[in-house]
């Protein structure tokens, strides 16, 4: 199984040695930011992490390898343009073929099982997208939060998503949704919805304990913890619902559907919004990066407080 995994020299020894590590994707490299934003983003996500006693791991595929951790010019690589978003359905695709690609939620989530790592921050998953009862548009997120044992924190789904649909999916499939300091979901781009959570948690201690009673129970999945945008760089939540609603008619229009379709609406909302998505967007990267390394460091102390058995690469969490 970890014929296709290459786990960095620094990532490595901090699994093996049980220190805590935060998982980091890289569609936001190839796909979510423009250039140079993109890179600065990434590297500032790792500085993040770092600076809140976690070793950051960004994932990517170079090479037909699952890279656990890259080097500088491995950034560059991937904003290179012409990177192909991979999800769980790509993965045996591209390497075989000995290629490259950017890892989604779900082949980051994929990448850090088969590493040993138990916490990834992201932006925000997929979900269930506008008008799904007619495209069966479904993110393979959901699908993947519902069967990998990894904890994925983000602020919130997409804004571009539906919500509800999102959270029902989710509670079908057995998903815990915990917010960060918060009672209702994130909506990426504001602060919050009126949409209820399934349980809060103040501090990462207490995150740490839902991911142990989770595990160790043995119930498979993930767990999902939203985190609110933080007040300052939150948009209007009006005037952004008004953008979505245009820029999704307008890939309507455009017939602009599939793993085309984020990357549209996202780049669209940053020309309706004149760069103001794209200043939060930022805003709740660095901020899911920070909270994700302390409940990784939270998580590494409570299983060696209580010895508990680490995760071999590539197996199942024994908690």
């Amino acid at each position: 199984m970890l014929d296709y995994c290459v786990i960095k020299g620094e990532v490595g020894a901090a699994i093996k040695a049980g220190r805590p590590v935060v998982a980091l994707e890289s569609t936001v490299i190839s796909h979510g930011l423009p250039y140079p934003a993109n890179i600065e983003a990434a590297k500032a996500m790792e500085a993040t992490v770092r600076a809140n006693g976690a070793v950051p791991a960004t994932i990517a595929i170079l090479d037909g390898r699952i890279r656990v951790g890259l080097e500088a010019e491995d950034f560059e690589r991937l904003a290179a343009g012409g990177i192909r978003k991979v999800s769980r359905r790509d993965l045996p695709l591209v390497l075989a073929a000995g290629g490259d690609g950017a890892t989604t939620v779900a082949a980051t989530m994929i990448g850090a099982r088969l590493a040993g790592i138990a916490v990834f921050a992201t932006g925000g998953i997929g979900g269930v997208h506008r008008g799904a009862e007619t495209t069966l548009d479904i993110s393979a997120d959901l699908e993947e939060l519902a069967r990998t044992d990894v904890a994925v924190v983000c602020a919130g789904a997409k804004a571009i998503l539906d919500l509800p649909k999102t959270l029902e999916y989710l509670e079908t499939r057995g998903v815990p949704v915990v917010g960060y300091g918060t009672d209702n979901f994130p909506a990426f781009y504001t602060a919050q919805c009126n949409l209820p959570v399934d349980s809060r948690c103040d501090s990462a201690d207490d995150v740490a304990r839902v991911l142990r009673a989770k595990w160790q129970l043995g119930l498979t999945g993930g767990v999902l913890i939203a985190v609110p945008i933080p007040e300052e760089a939150a948009l209007d939540a009006e005037a952004t619902e008004q953008a979505i609603r245009l820029a999704v008619a307008e890939a309507e229009g455009q017939g602009v559907r599939g793993k085309e379709l984020t990357p549209f609406l996202l780049a669209r909302l940053e020309q309706l919004t004149e760069g103001a998505s794209l200043v939060a967007n930022r805003a709740l990267l660095l901020n899911n990066a920070g909270v994700a390394a302390q409940i990784a460091v939270a998580y590494a102390t409570l299983r060696q407080e209580t010895a508990l058995p680490r995760r071999p690469p590539g197996k199942r969490p024994l908690y």
